[in-house]
């Protein structure tokens, strides 16, 4: 027995070594093991089973290719290799003196009784002339079949393709593109950014992700969450976007289920195979309106608990984090804080993108559909934050680092409106309390840290309101600001219509959406231009001279098409710190918009649609923008 032991000791060195390649098996704490996966476990479990090894040809790259965070010399590559599309449907929540992620019985998640291997590859060309890095991974249903690796000893700011392969077949996964960061002191001309939120997947189909894939113009895409939705709609094989699994989601079956048939959608699937990705989360990829312990519908009491079938809040929140890193192309910045997200990407000295976490890490207490009178009276707390202060000062010391270090911009990555709103024109209450909004003095204490410390050429990047609006960033009441020409104000905000996610003109005609626009301009002195009707996305371009944002719309989600309509164009010149102007207006798409409305300025309605597989324009027009449901 102690020969057959000592002769398997070498396979189980050279097995947890494949393991730890897969980033997957270091979540939630590499370096506590009682948190995590045990990796010699997992690797020991093949020996002692003597399982037959995977037939090659009964697997699939289920889930096509994704890439992501990427920095100067290295990027994360992910894939699913898998028997099936299937994940295991242990429902059952781990309890006792066990490890978070135990797996030794069948009562938690079923054990691979064999690992799957896989190869990986990345160079400069498609054919792989020069391969610039590889490797090799194992993975198994403890991880859901996924591959997570840190590709490295890259070129900064280089294109670059991949592909994974089962070991010793001819097995291969789709090819993918990546590209790398400049580096930190490189000098970039430009940086192209497309910047997404809100796909529901219930609502529509994800259009909007194939235009800016096959348009081809960006470096990177952005996104600012709301990944997937939690909620439950229609019915399996019998509407076409029904949700799988077809109930509200809470268990770690439930969200890594969710998440691969949003990865089932064809266009989100082309986005990730071309694009490094650089996402953070909102809500919903845990539940509606979270904070720091809860959600609108779900709290830590004993009735909730029940409600739920015995999950906890932790639970819940533990379970989508869980499946969140396993299927995103994402880096965990710090092993031991397995729900922080928060970090820092230096774009060469042209930009800094600095990702935060307004939603899940630490944040006070939010409305909750019950207690809106109580979240008004508290918004001006100075005690309340949506980020805790941990992440607040790492955040003010990013943006000081930043400006110190020389980038010319700052690009703040958030999922929530930070400018003050007024929305009494379209909803029963002026203040929508789950935005910075209701969270004064955070807002505040940011504004007065970019005003005091004099730091430049800031944009705030937002989703999460299912509409567009630009404005100027301003601390009003606090600094004079001129609303002609801009002076006062210390940055910008470009915040983003949903994928295909409803806002306050779903219902509605165009006409009627921009009327509503317009009364919003109306009441926001900082606001110069909001649209509600289309479901869409931007581009933002960085130079040292100016930032140009270019807004984009989809003209249906009912149906999956390739049409791609420009909404308004929007330019920030170095150092202005302000929308730029011409004779008090905003400049836009030769000074008017397509749809929605502007401070001052007109709307012109064209319909003319780019149709992004055939290069075409044409006046395209569609009878209803979102699925419906019988």
């Amino acid at each position: 027995m102690l020969s057959i032991l000592l002769a398997a000791a070498p396979l189980i060195s050279f097995a947890c070594a494949s393991f730890e390649g897969n980033l997957n098996y270091h979540s939630p704490s590499r370096r506590h093991k009682g948190l995590g996966i045990d990796v010699p476990k997992v690797a020991k479990r093949s020996l002692v089973k003597r399982a037959t090894p995977w037939d090659p040809t009964q697997l699939n790259f289920t889930h096509g290719v994704a890439s992501g965070d990427p920095y100067s010399r290295s990027v994360i590559l992910w894939t699913r290799i898998a028997p099936s599309s299937e994940h295991n449907r242990s429902n059952v929540t781990v309890s006792g003196n066990v490890a978070f992620y135990n797996h030794d019985t069948e009562k938690y998640i079923k054990a691979s009784p064999n690992p799957i291997c896989v190869d990986y590859r990345i160079g400069t060309d498609s054919n792989f002339t020069i391969v610039a890095d590889h490797g090799q991974a194992y993975t198994t249903s403890d991880i859901d079949f996924t591959v997570k690796i840190e590709a490295r000893n890259l070129t900064p700011f280089t294109q670059y393709y991949y592909q994974f392969n089962v070991c010793g077949s001819s097995n291969k996964s789709p090819l993918g593109r990546t590209k790398t960061s400049p580096d930190e002191n490189d000098e970039v001309s430009k940086i192209g950014l497309a910047v997404f939120s809100c796909s529901n997947w219930q609502n529509g189909y994800f259009n909007v992700y194939g235009n800016a894939a096959r348009k081809d113009n960006v470096d990177f895409f952005v996104h600012l969450g709301d990944y997937i939705y939690e909620s439950a709609k229609g019915k399996l094989g019998q509407d076409p976007r029904a949700t799988n699994p077809s109930r509200e989601i809470v268990t770690l079956y439930d969200y890594r289920t969710r998440i691969g048939q949003y990865r089932s959608d064809p266009d989100l699937r082309l986005a990730h195979q071309d694009f490094a990705w650089i996402p953070t989360w909102d809500d919903h990829e845990v539940a509606n309106n979270g904070y720091r312990d809860g959600f609108s519908n779900m709290n830590n009491t004993e009735q909730s608990f029940l409600k739920y079938g015995g999950v906890s809040v932790d639970s819940r929140k533990m379970n989508a984090v869980r499946a969140y890193f396993e299927w995103m192309p994402i880096r965990q910045v710090n092993m031991d804080d397995n729900l922080r997200i928060w970090r820092n990407f230096k774009m060469g000295k042209l930009f800094d993108l600095i990702m935060l976490d307004t939603r899940n890490y630490d944040r006070s207490i939010t409305t909750l559909d019950w207690n809106d009178d109580y979240i008004e009276d508290l918004k001006d707390d100075a005690s309340r934050s949506l980020m805790g202060s941990l992440q607040e000062n790492w955040f003010y010391n990013q943006l000081s680092k930043s400006h110190e270090r020389g980038a010319t911009w700052r690009i703040i990555g958030n999922q929530i409106i930070f400018s003050r709103m007024n929305n009494s024109a379209v909803y029963s209450n002026w203040l929508n309390a789950d935005q910075w909004d209701g969270y004064t003095a955070n807002r505040n204490r940011t504004l007065h840290h970019l005003y005091n410390n004099k730091i430049p050429n800031t944009a705030f990047l937002a989703g999460d309101s299912h509409a567009n609006w630009v404005s100027d960033l301003v601390w009003l009441d606090e600094t004079p600001y001129d609303q002609a020409t801009g002076a006062g104000a210390i940055g910008v905000e470009f915040a983003g219509t949903a994928v295909s996610s409803s806002g306050y003109g779903a219902g509605r005609s165009i006409a009627n959406s921009s009327d509503r626009s317009a009364a919003l301009v109306r009441d926001n002195r900082e606001l110069q231009w909001t649209e509600g009707y289309y479901r869409g996305y931007y581009e933002l371009y960085i130079s040292p001279e100016e930032l140009n944002a270019q807004y984009f719309g989809s003209p249906s989600v009912a149906s999956r098409n390739p049409f791609d309509i420009s909404l308004a164009n929007f330019t920030v010149k170095a150092g202005a710190n302000h929308l730029q102007r011409s004779n008090g207006t905003v400049v836009a798409t030769d000074g008017h918009v397509e749809s929605g409305a502007l401070q001052r300025g007109p709307t012109i309605p064209t319909n003319l649609t780019l149709n992004t597989l055939t290069g075409k324009w044409n006046v395209t027009g569609f009878e209803k923008m979102f699925v419906t449901y019988a």
